[in-house]
């Protein structure tokens, strides 16, 4: 079996930073530059290095909307009718002329002008697990290294070390890990879209808060720190200290959902998946860079 899989990428404006021509003559897939298309391509680290600052002072996000395993292309973004293989699948003509999709998607048809579509992405792995790592990193599994998730990639670079939400956030389940980037850039994972997240409200007042993590500081610094494990200490302080930061942050309430009036989540869909693509925005709006919703059963 060949792993296929349609892309969609809400492209940016003329106004954005990145065009989608600029950024495919830039950016190495995998690692690899596109030779060819533009002299010497820079990989996609140089281009983060050269246009974070930018990118971040413009609030650039990423909302990444994940369908495990992926629905078929004949019946979503790339139908076949009148061939063996394309089924009974009807199309509609789009907002953009030349391009067909499948009948029964009318809205995103409305919406084409806003879309980036490729159709001629393709892969060799035939396992889901591997593929959706290797989409998730840009790597292909390695016995030796844990690649991180493109989104913890992107936090690293554009997230502001001083703001007090995860920089990135899985909505649904859990995703790929950050791998070598270490614990503090791990996504925040939201099980359950309908409920905020549990056990981030102090039990006791901000002060007496504060006096329990200076004390854990203090029996760390003291014991282990001496005794060989300043690395491990230096780890869980600063997971400990984003965790604070996050547990006593105004912004919170971003999670609460039940805030938007009801039209607008009954607009969003009326189910997870919906409510999650609702979280996302408001997460995005409240400064978090990547989110992540996952949608699963495709198969």
């Amino acid at each position: 079996m060949k792993f296929e899989s349609n892309i969609v990428q809400v492209g940016m404006s003329a106004r954005g930073v990145v065009s989608r021509r600029g950024f495919l003559k830039t950016l190495g897939i995998g690692g690899a530059g596109l030779a060819g298309l533009a002299g010497a391509p820079l990989s996609f680290t140089d281009l983060m290095v050269l246009k974070a600052d930018e990118l971040r002072k413009r609030q650039m996000a990423c909302i990444l909307l994940w369908m495990a395993g992926g629905p078929s292309q004949f019946e979503t973004f790339d139908p076949k009718p009148g061939t063996d293989h394309g089924g009974a699948t009807k199309t509609i003509e789009t907002a953009v002329p030349g391009i067909s999709i499948a009948q029964g998607w009318e809205k995103t048809a409305a919406m084409m002008k806003e879309i980036a579509l490729v159709r001629s992405m393709t892969n060799k792995e035939g396992n889901h697990q591997r593929a959706s790592y290797q989409l998730h990193t840009g790597y292909v599994p390695s016995a030796t290294i844990k690649h991180p998730h493109l989104g913890c990639s992107i936090a690293s670079e554009l997230g502001d070390s001083k703001f007090d939400l995860p920089h990135i956030v899985s909505i649904g389940g859990p995703t790929i890990g950050a791998g070598y980037l270490g614990a503090a850039l791990e996504p925040f994972v939201i099980q359950n879209v309908a409920r905020p997240p549990e056990n981030v409200a102090p039990k006791v007042s901000e002060a007496r808060f504060k006096r329990r993590l200076g004390l854990l500081n203090h029996l760390e610094t003291a014991g282990f720190a001496k005794s060989g494990g300043s690395d491990r200490v230096r780890d869980h302080r600063a997971l400990y200290a984003q965790t604070s930061r996050m547990v006593l942050s105004p912004h919170m309430s971003a999670f609460e959902i039940d805030q938007e009036k009801p039209e607008t989540r009954a607009a969003y869909g009326e189910n997870p998946f919906g409510q999650g693509c609702l979280l996302a925005r408001r997460l995005v709006e409240a400064g978090v860079t990547f989110v992540e919703v996952r949608l699963n059963g495709w198969d």
